[in-house]
């Protein structure tokens, strides 16, 4: 199958979430070192294997208490589990622009099937003569799932940060 390899292109790519905040507004965050691989056998990548990983500390809000607060122990242990990774198991094609990516997400020590909507941009080449490849994703998790279970009632009822995460990202990769 796997005659083509694919590696990021980072200055191209943003993996960005969004979480309610006080039930009322989003918070927005993302990861700075994260890096996604591909092999298909051809350029559609209707049999791709796709892999990703995250670096847990090299999440940023914008906020510093937060970051660090995200990366204790009462979210993601950055210190004891230092990758999030997601290993793709299959892909459900529902036209040539899009598909379902499904795999299988591990967060902290858990693991969990997740399916991730995505948009094929198509393939061009740059400038350079480069051969690149774009993808929009899109996918929602429940946080504690994975065993990020901290919180905080508020008086008004609901709770300080919801459980459902929204996770998005533009991918661009590269033939290697």
């Amino acid at each position: 199958m796997a005659n083509l390899t694919w590696a990021l292109d980072p200055t191209h790519s943003e993996i960005q979430f969004k979480v309610k905040h006080l039930m009322i507004t989003n918070v927005t965050g993302g990861f700075t070192d994260f890096n996604v691989n591909a092999e298909s056998s051809d350029e559609s990548f209707a049999d791709a294997k796709i892999n990703f990983t995250a670096k847990a500390a090299s999440i940023t809000t914008g906020n510093e208490q937060r970051d660090a607060h995200l990366t204790s122990a009462d979210f993601f242990e950055a210190d004891k589990f230092e990758n999030i990774s997601f290993s793709s198991t299959g892909i459900e094609k529902s036209s040539d622009d899009e598909f379902n990516l499904l795999g299988n997400l591990t967060i902290k020590d858990v693991t969990k099937p997740v399916k991730i909507h995505v948009e094929f941009g198509g393939v061009a080449k740059d400038p350079w003569g480069n051969l690149k490849a774009g993808f929009t994703i899109n996918t929602k998790i429940n946080r504690t799932d994975f065993g990020l279970n901290w919180n905080a009632a508020l008086e008004t009822g609901g709770v300080l940060v919801s459980e459902e995460i929204k996770i998005a990202g533009e991918i661009q990769l590269v033939k290697a």
